[in-house]
């Protein structure tokens, strides 16, 4: 098989996996008006009387524009929400410093390539300042994503940052009595795109290096999140004046039992752009529903929707998009194009990332490529095999890389005793004179092979992924350059 071929094919199966490496960060997981992103206010339209809103009826075609554009809001109103259920309230931090083992089994695919401090901010009446420390580590990045699903990385290593400590203020365009100018003591300002927001911190730990990942770790519990009152002297302001339409356990459950509830909510916490066509015509879609940013959620003044047939539409639109990963035409421009800010983006990227998996990091910060075998076939525990990476053919990683081994069924780190799942430079790895590497997935390790390069494999009849992961990737050599192939021993 030539590299090209091979090379479509990983495209194809690392989209198998790719939704679930998504949920790493997951686990741990009165209102104003709308306004443009010069914080003018955007005209809400007159309210409509119940009678002309329930009348209104909707075609196939408008039904699933609506889904279709929705998906990013009620994917993320999930993911938001729940992640701030799980650390504990807004306008919290939850630093997680614990290397993943084989016992954890609530997180499929999980990797101990970075570890995440999670934040989850309410900057309806303050906004939240972010006292992040340095790390002395190869790589770190910041995350924010509000409901509407436009990526931004305010801070990375690849950018210059964390060398040094930072504090960082997190304002949207409604957050009362601040006019964004600068803040005595604050290095650095940014204007989130909602009221609620993720914002998350990715760190390798430097697994390898025991008093570095000591060092890190502690690096890691200094977060520290205040509000402007507190930074200036004063008492938090309560933020418990809200209520939240419910979440559902499934994208599904909100297309099928509240959805302009939660989209209205949505439209009053987030920055629209008026010169943006993906934000103007989803407010377009939902005004002749009695939806639109500055007003209260009526159900008697919003059109009655017939859940069932949107739970439906919603399902059919997922099982869609899922068959475009075995697309590889389609997924090499997903694959760089997914995950980034507001105008930079497609609708129908922007959907697409929203059912593949939340919360992921655009192309310029990590990519995922699958290993195959020599012939393109799955790998399978009931062979050994080795991978073997020549120095001029080392992955184009301007931070670094590794090789993670998982079974293909549960997405599992495979038990050994010695808890060595992953080969790198984080995971651990001894290049040989010539600069190159030779990893062996095998039952027992070869003689004269590092214990750095063997990832232990305990026989069986079921199958096993190796993914590939790039941090800070060069992307104009990674459009030439093909993954190692596994070889059979």
């Amino acid at each position: 098989m030539n590299n090209s071929a091979r090379k479509n094919q990983s495209f194809i199966r690392l989209m198998s996996v790719w939704i679930i490496l998504m949920l790493g960060v997951l686990a741990l997981s009165g209102c104003g008006p709308g306004t443009d992103t010069a914080g003018t206010e955007t005209a809400a339209p007159a309210a409509q009387d119940v009678s002309e809103v329930a009348a209104v009826e909707l075609s196939d075609a408008q039904l699933e524009n609506l889904v279709k554009r929705s998906y990013q809001y009620v994917a993320m109103y999930n993911v938001n929400n729940k992640g701030a259920m799980n650390v504990g309230g807004w306008n919290t931090c939850y630093p997680d410093t614990q290397l993943k083992d084989h016992t954890v089994k609530e997180i499929a695919r999980v990797n101990n390539d970075s570890l995440y401090i999670s934040c989850f901010l309410d900057l309806r009446h303050d906004p939240v300042i972010l006292e992040i420390p340095a790390f002395d580590s190869k790589y770190v990045s910041l995350m924010i994503t509000g409901y509407d699903h436009f990526v931004n990385i305010p801070m990375a290593t690849r950018l210059g940052d964390f060398d040094e400590p930072q504090k960082m203020l997190v304002f949207s365009a409604r957050t009362e009595g601040y006019d964004g100018g600068p803040v005595e003591g604050v290095d650095r300002l940014f204007e989130a795109t909602g009221d609620f927001v993720s914002a998350v911190i990715r760190v390798m730990p430097h697994a390898s290096d025991p008093e570095r990942f000591a060092r890190i770790t502690e690096e890691m519990q200094t977060i520290k999140l205040t509000t402007l009152s507190e930074f200036s002297g004063g008492a938090a302001k309560p933020i418990d004046d809200i209520e939240f339409p419910a979440i559902g356990e499934t994208d599904f459950d909100i297309f099928a039992d509240n959805l302009l509830e939660v989209m209205q909510f949505a439209f009053n916490h987030t920055t629209f752009d008026a010169n943006n066509e993906i934000d103007q015509e989803l407010l377009a879609a939902y005004e002749p529903l009695g939806v639109a940013p500055g007003k209260a959620y009526d159900p008697n003044q919003v059109v009655q929707l017939d859940g069932q047939r949107f739970r439906q539409a919603a399902e059919r639109i997922f099982t869609e998009e899922m068959a475009k990963t075995a697309d590889a035409e389609f997924w090499a421009k997903a694959s760089v194009g997914m995950f980034l800010p507001r105008g930079e983006i497609d609708l129908e990227l922007l959907l697409f990332q929203s059912i593949l998996g939340p919360i992921g990091q655009p192309a310029l910060e990590a990519v995922y490529p699958t290993i195959f075998t020599a012939d393109g076939k799955p790998l399978s525990a009931s062979h050994d095999y080795v991978i073997r990476m020549p120095a001029d053919s080392n992955p184009p990683a301007g931070a670094f890389w590794s090789f993670t081994l998982y079974d293909t069924e549960n997405g599992f780190f495979i038990p050994n005793d010695l808890k060595k799942y992953s080969v790198g430079e984080n995971g651990g790895m001894k290049l040989d004179d010539e600069g190159g590497i030779e990893v062996y997935i095998a039952v027992e390790k070869p003689e004269g092979v590092p214990d750095e390069n063997w990832l232990p494999l305990n026989r069986g009849d079921y199958d096993i992924d190796v993914i590939l992961r790039l941090y800070v990737p060069d992307l104009d050599k990674f459009k030439t350059w093909s993954p190692p192939v596994a070889e059979e021993l």
